[in-house]
């Protein structure tokens, strides 16, 4: 697991940081694992752009990755960590002992031949990949893929390169501190699973050129002060113009560029304890 650099031989390799895939065992996915994936270009239901700059890149087949782990009390075993196109994360293939097999977030130290395990209620053992309530995790300890609600699987801290901590446990309610820095109140009988996603190199790599984002299906994201005026608040005017407006705004006018746009009271500001630290995502 690592990067790769290249000598400069072209503009585009000159600035190209990619990884080496060193991790990577199987090439080919689990076909009964996967599914199609059709791309929305951006659109919405309605055939209307919603989200701009989105449009090509490579056809993929979504891999149906368990974010429950239901099955309890039956130990599986890594297989392989393959490549996932879908997430920066990478994912393992596991096998139960009824040779039924799964996808799962790969964990940092997860390797080929390990054996994980699951529960709701037993005491496991504290290893990487091994998905227990919060409750039963001791304090301090990485963790990723974490439930908000109950029995709905994992929602959030599942990128790569990412971990969250047990900081407290209070009554039903236990502290999370997530990635960004964020402090919040999840129920212990919600599950987690233990350790911190791999691929953790992915924050250093670089793109290096324009068509490689191509490929992943974004297109270049044009700067308002380039545009016409009929086009964006900030467009028209001669020569090299500034964007003329004190308070930097979108297409449609609203401010942009820190503006904070959640909620002032949004349903889920009391499970904040501490809210993340400014600059943080």
């Amino acid at each position: 697991m690592g990067l790769k650099k290249f000598r400069p031989t072209t503009s585009a390799l000159r600035h190209t940081i990619i990884s080496d895939f060193a991790e990577i065992t199987k090439s080919k996915p689990e076909k009964a694992l996967l599914t199609p994936l059709k791309r929305s270009g951006g659109r919405n239901n309605r055939g209307r752009i919603t989200a701009r700059y989105r449009s090509g890149g490579h056809k993929r087949m979504y891999r149906l990755v368990d974010f429950k782990r239901n099955r309890i009390d039956d130990p599986a075993t890594v297989l392989a960590i393959e490549y996932d196109p879908n997430r920066s994360a990478r994912i393992a293939l596991i096998e139960y002992s009824d040779k039924t097999r799964s996808y799962i977030l790969a964990p940092l130290e997860l390797k080929v031949g390990s054996t994980i395990d699951s529960t709701f209620e037993q005491s496991i053992e504290i290893a990487p990949g091994n998905c227990m309530p919060i409750e039963k995790i001791p304090l301090g300890t990485a963790v990723h893929n974490i439930e908000l609600v109950v029995g709905k699987g994992g929602k959030i801290v599942r990128s790569a390169g990412t971990s969250a901590q047990v900081m407290a446990k209070e009554g039903r309610e236990a502290h999370i501190r997530l990635p960004s820095s964020e402090v919040r109140k999840i129920k212990i009988k919600c599950r987690a699973t233990i350790g911190q996603i791999g691929n953790v190199e992915h924050e250093s790599m670089s793109i290096g050129k324009a068509g490689r984002s191509r490929w992943l299906g974004r297109k270049g994201n044009v700067r308002g002060v380039a545009m016409n005026p009929v086009d964006h608040p900030h467009g028209g005017g001669e020569g090299k113009a500034p964007q003329g407006n004190p308070h930097p705004v979108t297409p449609w006018g609203k401010p942009t560029k820190g503006y904070k746009t959640r909620a002032k009271r949004k349903y889920s500001d009391k499970f904040i304890v501490r809210k993340r630290k400014k600059g943080k995502r």
